[in-house]
């Protein structure tokens, strides 16, 4: 459809602003409660009991700032008189809607940094709109936050020497390994014994311990080798007859509240130079004969 003059669709006329106040004869300023319009005071018609004022200094009145710092503030060189009607029309202004053409707003005329993230809706670029070393280190923050975020490498992507020293042993999943019935953390230390691990020539009652071998000297008296009380499978203890004495001064292996050979007994060694070797297996049997 055809119209004469400019198009609807760009333009529209401003609809004229009216508001009254009364005067009481010694007030002076009158807020606006909207601003007025570039024109400023020239733009204003102000009006007591229907006639019109002239703005200016020296005239009868002046447009400023109120206590917002807005451009609606009228203060009268005179106070109205009591009773006075006071009207202030703010015309309506033809305003021009500027539409840019088709591919006329180009780089050059956006100032830097004028558009923010905010402006880009999410999705909006993808990888295929970045040209291949587009982006360098320098456009990249020194941190990312990705805490929300699932990062997925190549198998590949990640070798020893990038890993070397920076797994602390509390990220692993296992923390500790077991060495002879022994939990040991990762870090620490433990002595690995080849075999039996013998000990100097006891003489008198003792206790003895797993993965050890004892000479026992029953030459003066007898001797008692007290058995461990919580043995797992396993264990090895040996004995061996130093002197030749165990016939004269035997030699008492306590069960300390395990079987041996599957009796709820002591075991007494009365062989001379005997020597043999207990091996723990099961609260059932308990300490078995590894050789007769």
């Amino acid at each position: 459809m055809a119209y004469i003059g400019k198009d609807p669709r760009l333009s529209f006329t401003g609809i004229a602003r009216y508001q009254a106040f009364t005067g009481d004869g010694s007030t002076t300023t009158f807020d606006l409660t909207y601003a007025t319009l570039a024109g400023g005071q020239n733009d204003l018609q102000v009006f007591v009991n229907n006639v019109r004022q002239e703005p200016g200094a020296s005239k009868s009145y002046t447009l400023g700032l109120d206590g917002s710092n807005d451009v609606k503030r009228i203060t009268f060189n005179v106070a109205p008189e009591a009773s006075a009607e006071i009207y202030v029309i703010a015309p309506g202004r033809e305003t021009a809607l500027l539409q840019p053409g088709s591919n006329s707003v180009t780089t050059a005329m956006l100032q830097d940094n004028s558009v923010t993230a905010d402006k880009i809706a999410d999705g909006t670029i993808i990888a295929s709109d970045v040209a291949d070393g587009a982006i360098t280190g320098a456009k990249i923050n020194s941190t990312f936050d990705i805490s929300a975020k699932t990062v997925t490498l190549p198998n590949t992507s990640v070798t020893n020497d990038m890993l070397a020293g920076s797994i602390a042993n509390a990220k692993l999943s296992n923390s500790s390994f077991t060495l002879n019935g022994t939990s040991i953390s990762l870090g620490a230390t433990a002595e690995i014994s080849a075999g039996t691990s013998w000990q100097a020539v006891k003489t008198s009652d003792f206790n003895a311990a797993a993965g050890e071998g004892y000479f026992v000297n029953t030459t003066s008296a007898t001797v008692t080798a007290t058995l461990p009380a919580s043995p797992t499978l396993g264990d090895e203890i040996s004995i061996i007859d130093y002197a030749g004495t165990f016939d004269t001064n035997a030699l008492t292996v306590g069960r300390n509240g395990n079987p041996i050979q599957g009796s709820a007994a002591d075991l007494t060694v009365s062989t001379e130079r005997a020597g043999f070797t207990l091996v723990y297996v099961d609260g059932t049997q308990g300490w078995l004969l590894k050789d007769k």
